[in-house]
């Protein structure tokens, strides 16, 4: 079986898309069905069936997913890190992004890049900011949560998370004991990335709680500063999963129960097309891909 049908299947496999392995992959819809019919044909058995809205994996994809996904990954950026050796690595590669994501998300991914003598240069922007940079030049890969506008770019989702409303246990339990659940939590002082409410909108809205004249105690683009204000007690707020795992796990923040139910945040990595004619963006480029959307770290796809 050859590597580039392998790494097909597991695109379609995680995105449960044709199309969308195909924009991932750079390959046209009737090559990865060619990919994933030769691969059927080899193993003698039908991989996917199709559906309305995607595809749906058979037993044996799930089999074959288990058996080779993560295992792919790690070879693929073994393999590219010893071609990264024998191409022109040098100079900087310039990253920009959220603060807290760039630093919980993005760095532990590094490791590969630095390994193959890549210098990182690491860069703090929201979402217009990195769009500029990347026009400009001025940086080579940025992650957002917003999805891309401008034409001159592409971009790939590489990670995608809950987004929950969290508290200290004694602010939780206040709330819990309230008769009224969303008038409670919005009598509490808020805690926002911005006055613009960035996630926290989505979260109140898709839970029918009114956010009418909703204004923040405190709000900074760090949202690890606003974990430390909750976790000594202080208000509520809604943020991504990745950033409240540990003090759940340790008691220091409680997660609230949705009325209707969490929502979900997306993370690109985007670039510009004309920058990947140097090796070191390109390889940096698909080794995060690699990196950042293997299972466990590729979390809440729900298909």
């Amino acid at each position: 079986m050859s590597l580039i049908r392998l790494r097909t299947f597991v695109e379609v496999y995680r995105q449960r898309s044709f199309i969308g392995a195909a924009r991932s992959l750079n390959l046209t819809q009737p090559a990865v069905s060619q990919h994933i019919a030769g691969l059927e044909v080899a193993i003698g058995r039908p991989l996917f069936t199709r559906q309305s809205h995607g595809v749906y994996p058979t037993l044996a994809a799930d089999e074959l997913a288990t058996d080779i996904g993560d295992k792919l990954d790690l070879a693929e950026v073994a393999l590219s890190a010893a071609k990264a050796r024998s191409l022109d690595m040098s100079g900087a590669l310039h990253l920009i992004g959220h603060a807290d994501f760039m630093a919980e998300r993005v760095t532990p991914e590094l490791l590969p890049l630095l390994e193959a003598g890549i210098r990182v240069r690491m860069h703090i922007g929201d979402g217009p900011l990195v769009t500029q940079l990347l026009l400009e030049e001025q940086c080579d890969l940025g992650f957002s949560v917003h999805p891309v506008s401008d034409p001159r770019l592409k971009s790939e989702v590489v990670f995608r998370d809950s987004v929950l409303a969290v508290a200290s246990p004694t602010v939780a339990n206040r709330l819990l004991a309230a008769d009224d659940f969303a008038a409670a939590l919005l009598s509490e002082p808020l805690l926002a990335y911005n006055l613009e409410l960035s996630l926290i909108e989505d979260w109140l809205t898709y839970n029918r709680i009114n956010i009418d004249h909703l204004m923040p105690a405190a709000v900074g683009q760090d949202l690890r500063a606003q974990r430390s204000l909750l976790c000594q007690g202080f208000g509520w707020s809604i943020m991504p999963e990745y950033l409240c795992l540990e003090s759940i796990a340790t008691g220091k923040l409680v997660a609230l129960p949705a009325p209707v139910a969490n929502t979900q945040v997306l993370y690109f990595l985007i670039w510009l097309p004309s920058a990947l004619r140097q090796p070191r963006i390109a390889y940096a480029r698909q080794t995060l891909i690699w990196q950042m959307k293997r299972e466990p770290i590729f979390r809440g796809d729900n298909g």
